[in-house]
C-alpha cells in the first residue's frame, strides 16, 4: 500500500525532529520515520549541548544532567590549558532527542518509531520494511552520516571518524570538559565529559586506524584511573561514524519530489571537534521551513535553504576542514604533529582561529 504525505522526514533525530515540527506546524501532512523503537537510543554522542541553544530550544533543563562551564585540553603529558566561559549542558541524550520528538507529535506530525527505510525508488516512492511505501511531495533526509536519503541523491558523506565511547564512574565532581590531543590519535582526540555522577569518555578517528581504537582508549581509561579521576567500571558502550567532510549539497530532487537534506545527513557536523547537535537542531529548523514554504508555491524557498545553510555553517567548517588537513599532513609525512601542531589543529588556541 502506496500513502502520499505532503512531506515525509526520514530521521527523528534533532534534526529531523525540529524539521518534521516545523513544517507541521504550518499545517502540512507530515510523517517523520525512525528506524530506532525509542528516540535517541542507543546514545551515539558524547552528550554535549552548547550554551547557544538555550537561546533556540526551551525546557532544556528538564534533560540537563549537569552544567559545563570550562575545557582543559590536554596536549600529549602536557599540564592541561584552560578556556574559561565555555558553557554549555551535560545532556541525557534520549530524553532529549524523545523531547524533540514529543514536540513534533505536539504539533501535528505523525511520528513512527520502529520504522527502518527499506529503499528509495527513482521516483521518490520510499518503501518501508513494513512493506508499506510512501511517495511525499517532499522528501527531507535526516539520517545520519550514512543517509540513505542522501544517497539516493548522489550526496554522500564519504570521510568519516570512527568513534568509540565508555561511560564510567567519576570519582570526583568536574565542570568542565577533557579533551587530549596526541600524536597517537590520528585525525581525532579523547575526551572526558562529566555526567553528574558518570563520565563519557571516548576517542575518534581516522578509519583507517580504526584498529586503534579500542586500545587507545582502554590506555586513555587507565591513565585516568591512576589519577584517581574515574572508576574502573565500565557501565556502557557505545560508538559510531562522524561526518567530517564538510557541507554537502543539500538540496536535490527525485523525479517530482524534492529532497532536503539537514544535519549529519548534510554533513554538517564540525570536522575537528565533531560538535553536531547544535547544527542538527538549527538545519532541521530551516528544513522545515524552507519544505513549507516550498509547498505552499514559494518557488526560491529550497534555493534559499542551501544558501541560508552556506552562510550558517560554511565559515566554521571551511576553517575545521583547513585546520584538520593541516593535521593529516603532518601524520602522513616524516614528522609527526608535535604540541604545536596540535594546538594549532584545536579551538582552544589562538593559532587555530588565525586566517
Amino acid at each position: 500500500m502506496t500513502t502520499n504525505p505532503d512531506i515525509l522526514v526520514i530521521g527523528l533525530g534533532p534534526a529531523g525532529s525540529r524539521a518534521a515540527a516545523r513544517a507541521a506546524a504550518a499545517g502540512w501532512r507530515v510523517v517523520a520515520l525512525e528506524r530506532k523503537s525509542q528516540a535517541g537510543e542507543p546514545v551515539q554522542c558524547a552528550e554535549f549541548i552548547p550554551a547557544m541553544l538555550d537561546q533556540e530550544l526551551a525546557g532544556l533543563g528538564a534533560v540537563t544532567v549537569q552544567n559545563v562551564r570550562r575545557m582543559l585540553t590536554f596536549v600529549e603529558a602536557e599540564p592541561g590549558d584552560e578556556t574559561a566561559d565555555f558553557n554549555g549542558r551535560m545532556i541525557d541524550r534520549a530524553a532529549f532527542d524523545a523531547q524533540l520528538a514529543e514536540a513534533a507529535a505536539q504539533a501535528g506530525a505523525d511520528c513512527r518509531f520502529g520504522m527502518a527505510l527499506r529503499r528509495i525508488d527513482g521516483d521518490g516512492t520510499c518503501h518501508l520494511a513494513d512493506g508499506t511505501a510512501m511517495r511525499p511531495r517532499l522528501l527531507i533526509g535526516a539520517d545520519g552520516p550514512r543517509s540513505r536519503v542522501g544517497l539516493a541523491i548522489g550526496q554522500v558523506n564519504t570521510a568519516l571518524v570512527e568513534t568509540r565511547q565508555i561511560a564510567v564512574p567519576l570519582r570526583r565532581a568536574h565542570d568542565g570538559t577533557d579533551i587530549f590531543l596526541r600524536a597517537d590519535i590520528p585525525g581525532g582526540y579523547g575526551w572526558l565529559f562529566p555526567k553528574g555522577a558518570i563520565a563519557n569518555l571516548g576517542l575518534g578517528l581516522e578509519p583507517r586506524a580504526r584498529h586503534m581504537l579500542r586500545p587507545l582508549l582502554d590506555r586513555l581509561h587507565r591513565q585516568l584511573i591512576a589519577e584517581g579521576r574515574v572508576g574502573a567500571e565500565v557501565i556502557g558502550r557505545t560508538g559510531g561514524p562522524i561526518p567530517v567532510g564538510g557541507r554537502l549539497a543539500a538540496v536535490g530532487c527525485l523525479r517530482e519530489t524534492m529532497v532536503l537534506l539537514a544535519g549529519d545527513a548534510a554533513g554538517l557536523a564540525n570536522p575537528v571537534t565533531g560538535a553536531g547537535i547544535a547544527a542538527a537542531v538549527q538545519s532541521g529548523d530551516l528544513a522545515g521551513v524552507a519544505a513549507a514554504h516550498c509547498l505552499a508555491g514559494d518557488a526560491a524557498a529550497l534555493v534559499d535553504y542551501g544558501h541560508e545553510l552556506a552562510d550558517t555553517f560554511d565559515t566554521a567548517l571551511s576553517r575545521a576542514m583547513r585546520r584538520r588537513q593541516a593535521l593529516l599532513r603532518r601524520h602522513a609525512g616524516a614528522r609527526r604533529p608535535g604540541p604545536s601542531d596540535l594546538r594549532a589543529g584545536w579551538i582552544a588556541y589562538d593559532a587555530y582561529w588565525a586566517a
